[in-house]
């Protein structure tokens, strides 16, 4: 799924060092995600920057969680993740849809702030999932702008 060409559009892009295709499976589980594109190093027809030994690894891969591409791959295969310094935010349509989701990516994972009302938000929660990954899931106030 490409872009207009008169558009530009920012995308997360994620490093699973060899774990991508268990990310992915625990993704359309937990959230729904749907594979849109998936190439493995094996493909490639460049084999000179592949990591040795990687061949069934997932070189590049796109899936989809609503209307949001993200991008995914093995890296360098190396066994060691590194997801500091971000979080991706999941907004979600109310308080059930946010339990079942928040539930599904605690699993294996580890809670930082439990689901909780807010001043922003009847239902917010952070979370770092079994891959290290933080997410937010967030249930969007009434009116915009206005306390929960």
């Amino acid at each position: 799924m490409n872009p207009p060409t008169n558009s530009t559009l920012v995308s997360p892009y994620l490093f699973f060092e060899g774990r991508c295709e268990e990310a992915l499976n625990f993704y359309q589980k937990a959230i729904g995600a749907k594979l849109l594109f998936k190439m493995h190093y094996k493909d490639s027809p460049d084999q000179s920057g592949c990591p040795a030994g990687s061949g069934d690894k997932v070189m590049h891969m796109t899936f989809q969680v609503g209307q949001t591409l993200v991008l995914a791959s093995d890296g360098r295969c190396s066994g060691k993740t590194d997801f500091n310094g971000f979080g991706l935010s999941l907004t979600v349509a109310d308080a059930a849809s946010s339990e079942k989701y928040f539930k599904a990516l605690s699993e294996g994972g580890q809670v930082q702030m439990p689901l909780t009302k807010t001043f922003f938000s009847p239902s917010f929660g952070m979370v770092a999932d079994r891959f290290g990954v933080m997410w937010m899931v967030y249930v969007q106030a009434p009116n915009p702008g206005q306390p929960a």
